[in-house]
């Protein structure tokens, strides 16, 4: 058992919570039972390490067991130092390190994509995790971070995803432009969720919202810049009927993400 919070090793995993370690080493945190149940089910093979108190392994058979059937170790370690090694107040029992695995912007569309998210500078780590959950849920193929948004291995975004980090194909650290560029090439029309656009419920009874898209979402604060949103070929406002001042931009990525997907399933049938 793992039972000294200040080896070497515990402080290399702790160290991950910072992105200059996961920069240099490639590797990331997760934490909890349901991240951890999540990359055995889909991923184990990007699992470096795996570490657990006794009586969260006791707890969770179905983890203990998922860890043996993909041939993954667990370590043993005390609460002390699963408390030094989590980003959290209250670790669940579990931490694990895995390899970073981020999908290539050609590989996604390669893949032939009818719904993906485009991600400019987000920068919340709750918000781009609830992003990637909201994608993943409404059956989006794909989601894209640019350069300027969060890391995706920030421990708070990987928390936020519950699990979808785990699911379907991410890219990161691409520039807009050639992101847009290579959405039209692979047939996908691009539409920028922005105040200044026209009305959701007007894009969905004209069917716009049955073809191949690439949703673009832009800064919580500032949305899309002046340069930026003339590289869509369409603007889409969420409209608020009520007296909201505004939509959080998960929310509003959520009904864009949905909307396209009621409308695309809803074709096939």
């Amino acid at each position: 058992m793992l039972d000294n919070p200040r080896s070497p090793r515990v402080r290399s995993v702790a160290k991950l919570a910072k992105r200059p370690a996961r920069a240099e080493t490639g590797l990331f945190l997760l934490e909890g039972p349901q991240a951890v149940s999540e990359a055995l089910t889909f991923r184990p093979q990007v699992l470096v390490e795996l570490y657990a108190t006794p009586t969260a392994l006791e707890r969770y058979t179905e983890i203990a067991q998922a860890a043996v059937d993909a041939g993954v170790d667990v370590e043993f370690v005390t609460e002390e130092v699963l408390n030094v090694m989590s980003d959290t107040v209250t670790p669940q029992g579990f931490i694990a390190v895995a390899h970073q695995f981020p999908t290539s912007m050609k590989d996604i569309f390669a893949a032939g994509p009818r719904l993906i998210a485009i991600l400019e500078e987000v920068r919340d780590p709750g918000n781009l995790g609830t992003i990637i959950r909201a994608a993943d849920s409404a059956g989006a193929d794909a989601v894209i971070l640019t350069g300027r948004t969060v890391d995706l291995y920030n421990p708070k975004v990987v928390r936020s995803t519950t699990g979808s980090l785990f699911h379907l194909p991410i890219a990161v650290g691409v520039e807009l432009p050639a992101v847009i560029e290579r959405a039209r090439a692979a047939g996908l029309r691009v539409l920028a969720a922005d105040v200044k656009g026209e009305s959701l419920l007007d894009a969905r009874t004209s069917g716009e919202l049955v073809q191949p898209t690439a949703w673009l979402f832009g800064n919580e604060a500032h949305g899309l810049s002046d340069e930026q949103l003339p590289l869509a070929d369409a603007a889409i406002m969420v409209p608020i009927y009520g007296h909201a001042e505004s939509m959080n931009l998960a929310t509003a990525a959520s009904v864009c993400l949905y909307e396209s997907a009621f409308a695309q399933r809803a074709e096939t049938v």
